[in-house]
């Protein structure tokens, strides 16, 4: 562990351990909504697939978007802004934030196409 000033605790986390996270769910996200995974997996390929059920998985695609969105504007401007990257703290908690926002994207489609299936 390595102690960083203005953290009482000591311990330190990597600022590249939620970007690697962030660029992963982002990539499972954009491959998941605009690669069609989501409605392969929920409503079938080829002649098996239920059109009703794509319309619906699309529907949650878009309600995903917005939390998408707020993760990348987060994840982006941590990054961006010099104020928030020179402080390792804060890097790290906006960093996390990012990450949580993809795992909310990633769960709105999931829990739409399971909800759309059924």
């Amino acid at each position: 562990m390595r102690i960083v000033p203005g953290r009482s605790n000591g311990r330190w986390l990597s600022p590249a351990v939620p970007t690697i996270a962030t660029c992963v769910l982002a990539a499972l996200w954009g491959f998941s909504a605009f690669g069609g995974w989501s409605d392969e997996a929920f409503c079938g390929e080829a002649s098996a697939h239920d059109a009703d059920c794509g319309d619906a998985v699309l529907r949650y695609v878009w309600l995903s978007v917005p939390a998408a969105f707020v993760g990348l504007g987060i994840g982006v401007m941590s990054w961006l802004l010099p104020g928030v990257r020179r402080r390792p703290g804060l890097l790290a908690r906006n960093l996390s934030i990012a990450v949580c926002f993809w795992v909310l994207a990633e769960t709105i489609m999931f829990v739409g196409g399971f909800l759309a299936k059924h």
